[in-house]
């Protein structure tokens, strides 16, 4: 089974995130595998069966929710999976109620990463290998960051949704605020009103095709739509549109619909999702920029230098690197935003700062 495809097939099925958790866990050699949504409350999770007590324990117990570990990896918010005991102490590591609480149940090394969402909520994932086992290798890491962006994308619904069973219909996205549509082959089968409310910013024309007023915005939401859906390639998924006109700025994001996700929602292929945002003169903080535009954290970092009004070289001076490497970052960067001027991008990056 395709991991990415169950991601997002997750993001509209909530029933399949213990499958998803357990396709991680598996990936990466792992016996435990948790999803936390943080917010002002308690909180909410989903794990694996063997941990399924401990969660509700967790949950209901400050001493073990504000425990050592728990509040650096919130406060640090790792922009890739990380191994946490990196940012512990040996005698932390040792005295950490919820690790104390781990340790009676044969668990030992974790690795985790941090998922900002613009609703405020804080996504965190943590993976958990058996006591005494050597501690993650970088080549299970790298493969769960490879599917890290599509978690950040899907998690924009899912925690939306507040994890419950997906309406059917677009109307279940209106109620949550968001401008969205269903599509099949490019063409929308369903769209909201709020989605209709911006005609300055995309269009339904002949055939019901969806298209972005914008020229070099609506390339990339094409190729989204198309081949990319069911390719491996790379494409940009999160647009921004509207930088540089006299329109609302905002990003349309594409997720993939799969299997019974796609059942689910009137036999689309793809959600399309807007989300406006306003425009500042904020640098935004770079866990938005990571999940918004699947930028790496050395491209965030550079990104946030240029936004900040330092020029290349100097951003590349500030962030320790090669002028050479800032360059190959600041396309990456380009690619990623669908941007291909520095002003561009500044202005882009800047109306991002409010979903900080």
């Amino acid at each position: 089974m395709d991991v990415t495809d169950l991601i997002y097939e997750a993001a509209f099925v909530p029933e399949l995130w213990p499958k998803l958790l357990g396709e991680m866990a598996d990936l990466s050699g792992s016996v435990g595998s948790t999803l936390f949504l943080f917010d002002d409350g308690p909180g909410r999770g989903i794990t694996l069966e063997n941990l399924s007590d401990l969660l509700g324990e967790f949950l209901a117990n400050d001493d073990l929710r504000f425990s050592t570990s728990v509040v650096r990896m919130c406060n640090t918010k790792p922009h890739s999976f990380v191994d946490v005991d990196d940012y512990l102490s040996a005698a932390e590591i040792e005295h950490d109620p919820i690790r104390i609480k781990l340790r009676a149940r044969g668990i030992g090394p974790h690795i985790c990463t941090a998922i900002p969402m613009p609703s405020g909520e804080l996504a965190i994932y943590v993976l958990q290998k058996p006591l005494d086992t050597p501690r993650y290798e970088p080549e299970a890491i790298d493969r769960l960051n490879e599917l890290r962006p599509h978690l950040a994308r899907a998690g924009l619904i899912a925690t939306r949704l507040g994890l419950e069973q997906a309406k059917s219909t677009v109307a279940a996205f209106e109620a949550l605020g968001l401008a969205a549509a269903i599509c099949n082959h490019g063409r929308v089968l369903a769209a909201n009103a709020m989605f209709h409310a911006y005609p300055e910013v995309f269009r339904i024309g002949v055939q019901n095709r969806l298209s972005i007023t914008n020229s070099s915005a609506n390339v990339l939401l094409q190729a989204a739509l198309c081949e990319s859906l069911r390719s491996k390639e790379q494409q940009v998924r999160s647009i921004p549109v509207g930088i540089g006109a006299e329109i609302e700025p905002g990003v349309m994001h594409v997720l993939p619909l799969r299997r019974s996700a796609s059942e689910v929602l009137s036999g689309g292929d793809a959600a399309v999702v807007f989300t406006p945002v306003r425009a500042s003169a904020l640098i935004p903080a770079p866990n938005v920029l990571s999940g918004l535009f699947d930028l790496s954290p050395a491209e965030a970092k550079l990104a946030i230098s240029l936004t900040g009004g330092q020029p290349l070289k100097a951003a590349a001076m500030a962030s320790d690197i090669k002028f050479s490497t800032a360059r190959s970052y600041l396309e990456q960067i380009f690619r990623k935003t669908g941007t291909n001027q520095q002003s561009q991008l500044v202005a882009l990056l800047k109306s991002a700062s409010v979903l900080r």
